[in-house]
């Protein structure tokens, strides 16, 4: 009886904890559906654009942001994300040493003019790449990470599928392409670039670069070169971090630009602007928009939320924490210290959990409107006890 009485408490557990799961989700869906603001006063001559602000990827303003245009050298925001990725996982580090190929130097357009034969190491790469955006340096780096540039630009569309940029194909690692199969918008360009910036936050050590030299060591000797970096608005406006420039006869002149200002991280993505003082002009008018109209609630979530009980387990309680900081981006001058907590998680979870596994979540609002929820995961796993533990458990109990 006593079994049959756990298999139904379980059981009832386990739906309460599907219900809230449900909940949470469905509310994910419908807040992803109504992140876009009305911004109707902003005017553009760039044709394609998009503002995001980075931490909760709430888009401000955008005009044919899903438009399907050529991306020029903001193909390598891509590149980069790849490479942080590869140190991250431990499969290259910054000091590794490349060797440039002959297929490396050949490339044109923007380059630092490596030769063949040349050793740089990654770390320098990456300086290539964000300052002075070289092709020949993009094409080295990705042949050291994939073995080849081909293999690289398989991995940059795998990337770009598992990151939901549903209109972009790449063709190469740098740009240089003219061809209409490599493609991206102004949506998906924010989205890795706000991946990107995120992640590896360590790239802005890169791309707040004015001017640097690197030395060139060949067969000719040893002599340096200067990286001046291709993003004016590092000069032009001092929230600026980054991130990227690009520009071809197709593509015209594209941008994505990134910038902090109390806290806040936004994304202006500019793509086929007419001329190199349209993207960095209406760039900044975007940033600056986002910074008139935004304001950034964040709760670090760094209480202690106690335990809750298991049915099953080896342990009897379990641990349990929020999984994160809580943002909200709020538009509209609300008083912040009106945001309401609430917590919702099952009164008991039934074994096995996992470290991580969601229990129940946290929600916030204001004045009666749900502005979010934070997960409540599982801190420590939980395995599932069989009738040695329940043994030790009663022998524990009755002779300790």
């Amino acid at each position: 009886m006593k079994s049959v009485r756990k298999r139904i408490y379980k059981m009832i557990a386990s739906a309460m904890l599907l219900v809230i799961l449900a909940q949470n989700t469905a509310f994910a869906e419908e807040t992803a559906r109504n992140t876009t603001i009305n911004s109707a006063s902003v005017s553009l001559e760039t044709p394609s654009a998009i503002l995001m602000e980075a931490s909760t990827g709430t888009v401000l303003f955008e005009k044919n942001a899903d438009e399907m245009r050529s991306p020029a050298s903001i193909t390598k925001i891509m590149t980069l994300l790849l490479t942080f990725e590869a140190i991250e996982k431990g499969r290259i580090r910054l000091e590794d040493e490349v060797l440039t190929s002959a297929y490396a130097k050949s490339m044109g357009g923007s380059q630092v003019f490596l030769d063949e034969g040349e050793v740089q190491t990654v770390d320098t790469l990456i300086k290539c790449i964000t300052v002075a955006s070289g092709n020949d340096a993009s094409v080295a780096l990705a042949e050291y990470v994939a073995g080849s540039e081909q293999e690289f630009v398989n991995m940059m569309n795998e990337k770009a599928a598992q990151l939901g940029m549903a209109n972009t194909q790449f063709m190469d690692c740098c740009g240089l392409c003219s061809d209409s199969g490599h493609h991206t918008t102004a949506r998906d360009v924010a989205i890795m670039s706000r991946e990107l910036i995120t992640r590896y936050p360590q790239v802005y050590n890169y791309t707040k670069i004015w001017m640097e030299d690197i030395t060139h060591v060949t067969s000719r000797g040893s002599e340096p070169f200067t990286l001046a970096s291709t993003n004016k608005l590092l000069k032009q406006y001092q929230w600026t971090t980054g991130l990227k420039t690009g520009s071809t006869n197709v593509a015209k002149y594209c941008f994505s630009a990134t910038a902090r200002k109390n806290d806040i991280d936004l994304i202006a993505v500019i793509m086929g602007a007419p001329d190199p003082k349209v993207r960095f002009a209406e760039a900044q008018i975007l940033l600056e928009y986002g910074f008139a109209v935004t304001r950034l609630y964040v709760d670090e979530n760094k209480q202690v939320l106690g335990d809750i009980p298991v049915t099953g387990g080896k342990a009897e309680r379990l641990a349990v924490e929020p999984k994160g900081a809580f943002r909200y981006l709020d538009v509209t001058g609300a008083d912040f210290n009106k945001i309401e907590k609430q917590y919702q998680y099952a009164d008991t979870v039934a074994a096995p959990v996992e470290r991580g596994a969601e229990v129940g979540y946290i929600s916030y609002s204001l004045e009666g409107r749900e502005l979010g929820r934070m997960p409540i995961i599982a801190s420590e796993p939980v395995e599932k006890a069989f009738f040695v533990d329940y043994l030790r458990r009663m022998l524990i109990k009755y002779l300790v």
